[in-house]
């Protein structure tokens, strides 16, 4: 996959130095020990508070740089992409920020993270610091594990462990504090995919129908492979897998929805919404994110973590921090709804029937419901890919409120459509038609009339016109053609030629069709013209 790099050697060094120019970092800098040491420090910090010093491969960001600023840690020591960093660069980071009060390294528990930061620490002892030691391991995918995996916990327990330094907390207390943390808290990962480490070789394991529990966060497969199902279903699987393996059934516990790299905010938040609905959400006092947090580079799966809150923890959660990527804790309750105000209207007039109109309703509205996809596909290649879709959220309240329409009285119906359009369809396609049917239901001109009116009202706010390869070259055929009181069969045939017509415009003057390269608009229809042209020639085959 197409991805923003240089080399893969320098991709680490690169990216820190962006952060470090970047409005996330100006509180940071580092030591000039590039490319081997790579730790990056807080400009100023109390030399009297004990240090909290973390760290590991680089891959997982905003961990651990990120996460470096007053509240949480004085320093982190990065490695590569997926490599711990070494005895050097960890015992540099602990001789640059610790003095008498000694310092905490906060390690994850991956071999190359427990071996080389214990000996570092070793080293710094030797040298006559004090330095402590807490290890985290939270996943809880792989019970039988000597060595739990260091996962998304772990910036729960720096978060614990530099409130209490910030307190000015001796070294004993602030380890005790972050030990006990890191016993209380618990992690369970699901992804869509695997993650790619730069690999131009890289073949992914994982088909369209899979997804995996139980991952790490380095590439590694996950505990078992499972179909891929919808967004409630995957969450209600990992959270359930998670509320069994939490020790305590009487806790309150704080929860971290952590995005592994390759989620987008809309998919990060309704997640959370699925997390709502499981018994786990109902022992669940404090929500922290979604938000990236430990990530996996362009992985595309969540994980959640488990915190038991103690007084101490949820003190320390709470707490404000100068790191922006801390995304902060909120008590998790109900979203906040208030009351909607009065809206005006839509059913204005007394339903009445056309069994003849009625059925033409019923047979556009399912012919734009079936056509969604094909026309989203058509708009995809020259648009934002909707076109289909905004048609078919129209037909089916259209279908839904088919009873509460004036059938039989034509000015009162345009009015009515257009109140409905207006409250239940989004995009500019259910915009324009609002205003066209509002413009034709206030005219005093007969109902052919008045839809050309509507649709010279409709050019005017939407500035398009004949030519412009617009649903228009559909609508002003057609609505022509109805004025000069022709056959619906007629009508439908002008729709048709000028949505075809829309294939040779060689450039979009309006619509999103407008900014695409003229090249690529050959012999493409205009969705909204097709949409249109499709419509009616339905009505016509019943």
């Amino acid at each position: 996959m197409k991805r923003f790099f240089n080399t893969r050697e320098t991709v680490v060094t690169e990216s820190l130095d962006g952060l470090l120019r970047s409005s996330a970092g100006q509180h940071l800098c580092r030591l000039d020990g590039y490319p081997e040491i790579k730790v990056i420090l807080r400009k100023d910090r109390n030399p009297a508070h004990v240090a909290v010093i973390s760290g590991g491969g680089a891959g997982h960001e905003p961990a651990h740089a990120g996460f470096v600023g007053a509240g949480m840690l004085d320093a982190a020591v990065c490695g590569s992409v997926f490599a711990s960093p070494g005895v050097d660069a960890i015992l540099a980071a602990i001789l640059a920020v610790t003095r008498e009060a000694g310092c905490l390294l906060v390690i994850k528990s991956y071999t190359g993270d427990r071996l080389n930061f214990t000996l570092a620490a070793e080293q710094a002892r030797d040298m006559g610091l004090k330095v402590g030691t807490v290890i985290v391991g939270d996943d809880i995918a792989l019970p039988d594990s000597r060595f739990p995996r260091g996962l998304a916990g772990t910036t729960l327990v720096q978060k614990v462990a530099g409130h209490a330094a910030a307190q000015g907390d001796t070294l004993a207390t602030v380890a005790r504090k972050a030990r006990e943390a890191a016993n209380g808290v618990a992690s369970i990962g699901l992804s869509l995919s695997d993650c790619n480490a730069y690999d131009p070789e890289h073949a992914t394991r994982l088909n369209a129908q899979q997804a995996e529990l139980g991952l790490g966060i380095h590439g590694e497969p996950g505990a078992q492979q499972i179909p891929v199902a919808r967004a409630d279903a995957l969450m209600a699987r990992a959270a359930e897998v998670l509320l069994e393996a939490l020790p305590d059934a009487n806790a309150r516990y704080a929860l971290l929805l952590n995005v592994l790299g390759n989620v987008p905010p809309i998919e990060a938040t309704l997640l959370l919404e699925a997390f709502s609905k499981t018994a786990l959400a109902e022992k669940v006092d404090l929500i922290i994110g979604p938000a990236p947090v430990m990530t996996a580079l362009n992985m595309n799966g969540f994980s959640l973590t488990a915190m038991a809150l103690t007084e101490d923890v949820r003190a320390a959660l709470m707490a404000h921090v100068e790191p922006a990527a801390w995304p902060g804790a909120v008590a998790f309750a109900p979203p906040a709804i208030r009351p909607m105000p009065e809206m005006p209207a839509t059913f204005r007039f007394e339903p009445s029937a056309n069994p003849p109109l009625e059925a033409l309703f019923r047979i556009g509205a399912q012919t734009l419901i079936d056509n969604a996809d094909s026309l989203n596909a058509l708009d995809a290649k020259i648009g934002d890919g909707d076109a289909g879709s905004t048609f078919a959220e129209a037909a089916r309240e259209i279908l839904r409120v088919l009873d509460r329409l004036p059938l039989a009285n034509p000015h009162q119906l345009f009015g009515t459509l257009a109140r409905v359009l207006t409250r239940n369809t989004g995009g500019s396609s259910g915009a324009l038609l609002s205003i066209l049917f509002s413009t034709a239901g206030r005219s005093q001109k007969d109902w052919p009339t008045a839809l050309r009116e509507g649709l010279e009202a409709m050019q005017k706010t939407g500035g398009a016109k004949p030519g412009d390869r617009t649903m228009i070259d559909a609508i002003h055929p057609a609505l022509v053609v109805l004025e000069e009181g022709k056959s619906l069969k007629e009508v439908a045939q002008a729709a048709r030629a000028g949505a075809d017509a829309t294939k040779s415009m060689k450039k979009a003057l309006a619509g999103r069709a407008s900014y695409v390269p003229d090249a690529l608009l050959a012999e493409i229809p205009d969705p909204g013209a097709e949409a249109i042209a499709r419509l009616l020639e339905s009505m016509v085959a019943a």
